[in-house]
């Protein structure tokens, strides 16, 4: 069974969404990630987001942006993330989903991808930008390697496309909260608990919330819905604008975890 199934297997049963922070491979840098991951684990991060930088990140807002163009400028590519994520399975045993935009799948091939991908210890990608009926070949290559795949849904999603995602989705459904891109908000959006209420009706994969969850009282807030959260860039603010980033990452997660395992409303 797979890391991911054995997850949702446990937040089902437990009755509270899994929290996956999002860090964008090699920001700030690799050495610095090597450290700083155990220490979220540690402070109740139940699965990873890891993040291949990509030089148009349509899908996300300046904060991660600005995230992605630091690890591009240190030099960051796909095939340096395949090898830290295989040096860090030294010391963490949670999930890890790699999400990437398709143009750097496909360079670096989508057959040894997903082949360097397992090897290196990743269980699921998540292709940003790869609507789910043009992933054929991903989705081949990732299932003859067995590597999980994950695809997004929004609030425009018809029940159609709800079901086609579900259908390519073997790690999870990736719910988008919002219509927009990332980026922390005071409020958690009115669409993210109606997503959720539609993605249950069609399906019983996972379905994890990501974009604009900010506080844990938005992560609260879906926490009868959810069987996850991701929570990107709220924390790298937090990295961005801490005296002491690495020690307020830790405290930011563990803020989100001690939410999540209080009593649902």
């Amino acid at each position: 069974m797979s890391r991911l199934r054995e997850l949702f297997n446990r937040v089902r049963v437990r009755g509270r969404p899994a929290l996956m922070p999002f860090l964008e491979a090699g920001d700030p840098d690799f050495p610095v990630l090597e450290r700083l991951i155990p220490a979220l684990v540690e402070a109740g991060a139940d699965a990873l987001e890891l993040g291949v930088p990509f030089s148009d990140p349509v899908a996300d807002g300046p904060v991660l942006q600005r995230a992605s163009q630091r690890a591009l400028q240190r030099g960051v590519r796909l095939a340096d993330v395949l090898e830290f994520v295989g040096r860090l399975r030294r010391s963490v045993d949670v999930p890890v989903a790699l999400l990437s935009y398709a143009n750097p799948l496909f360079r670096y091939g989508w057959q040894r991808f997903c082949q360097d991908a397992v090897a290196a210890g990743i269980d699921a990608v998540i292709p940003a930008d790869l609507p789910a009926d043009e992933a054929g070949p991903l989705v081949g290559a990732a299932r003859s390697a067995g590597l999980d795949t994950v695809f997004l849904v929004a609030p425009t999603s018809s029940d159609a496309r709800l079901r086609l995602a579900a259908s390519a989705s073997t790690g999870f459904l990736y719910c988008v909260s919002l219509t927009g891109t990332t980026g922390p908000r005071d409020h958690l959006s009115a669409d993210a608990r109606a997503l959720l209420h539609r993605v249950r009706e069609v399906t019983d994969r996972p379905a994890v919330l990501g974009f604009g969850i900010a506080r844990p009282e938005h992560a609260v807030a879906v926490a009868d819905l959810a069987d996850g959260v991701i929570v990107g860039s709220a924390l790298y603010r937090v990295l961005e604008e801490a005296p002491d980033p690495a020690a307020a990452a830790v405290e930011f997660v563990r803020g989100f975890a001690e939410a999540l395992r209080r009593p649902v409303p």
